[in-house]
């Protein structure tokens, strides 16, 4: 397996907050712990911290006050790299990150409902970790119009955001259809889950910002690891 791209170190962190306090772990008025503690818990320097917590200030998440602190101010509407991305570690939270299994371009198969006008699209398999618990994995199609080719290398950890800097696709809406459904064959043992047994099941269409479907993905998760979340406010 390939790992994805890491997105640098300030937005991991960001996005990570962003998710504590969305999951409600950090709720309103929230006083984060000195920022000197912070970078040593996360293992990163004072100025990378300082650099993260400046982008959630920028995003009306945090109050920072000179000789006090820093306290979350919690928003109804949150602008974050996995807006779209609905799974949860059963506590809540849980920074995502990716392992691809395999990128390939192929014909459509008959199965798939409608999305481009190309008859190929890429397939993309990963093995999805919630702060750092393997606990899904996808199988993302996309429309084979947008590239020629896609290395598994130049893949990020978020692929809309790869979708949006590489290919200039940006995806504005998603349709998501749950269920339940069986592990596929080519899941890694890291899942923890055998070929075959019944698995949380994501079916998603994904619209362009020209509102055409571009994507279909389908994604198999561990009930025991995560859960899928939807909060409407």
């Amino acid at each position: 397996m390939t790992h994805s791209s890491a997105l640098p170190k300030y937005i991991q962190i960001s996005e990570m907050l962003i998710r504590e306090i969305t999951a409600g772990h950090l709720p309103d008025g929230t006083r984060l712990p000195p920022e000197r503690q912070m970078a040593d818990q996360h293992g990163i320097s004072v100025g990378t911290l300082r650099k993260a917590l400046g982008d959630l200030e920028t995003k009306g998440l945090l109050h920072r006050i000179q000789g006090s602190g820093n306290y979350i101010k919690s928003q109804t509407v949150t602008e974050s790299i996995y807006t779209f991305f609905r799974l949860e570690l059963t506590q809540g939270g849980g920074l995502p990150t990716a392992c691809v299994i395999s990128v390939d371009r192929l014909h459509k198969p008959a199965d798939l409902p409608f999305f481009g006008s190309s008859p190929d699209a890429h397939r993309i398999r990963r093995l999805r970790r919630l702060g750092g618990i393997p606990a899904a994995v996808e199988e993302i199609w996309l429309d084979g119009t947008f590239a020629k080719k896609i290395n598994a290398a130049d893949l990020l950890e978020s692929l809309y955001l790869f979708y949006k800097g590489h290919l200039g696709l940006i995806i504005s809406q998603v349709e998501d259809r749950i269920g339940v459904a069986p592990v596929p064959n080519w899941a890694p043992a890291a899942l923890g889950m055998d070929h075959g047994s019944p698995a949380g099941f994501i079916e998603r269409i994904s619209w362009s910002q020209n509102g055409q479907p571009s994507e279909f993905s389908r994604t198999w998760y561990n009930h025991e690891k995560a859960r899928y979340i939807n909060r409407l406010k």
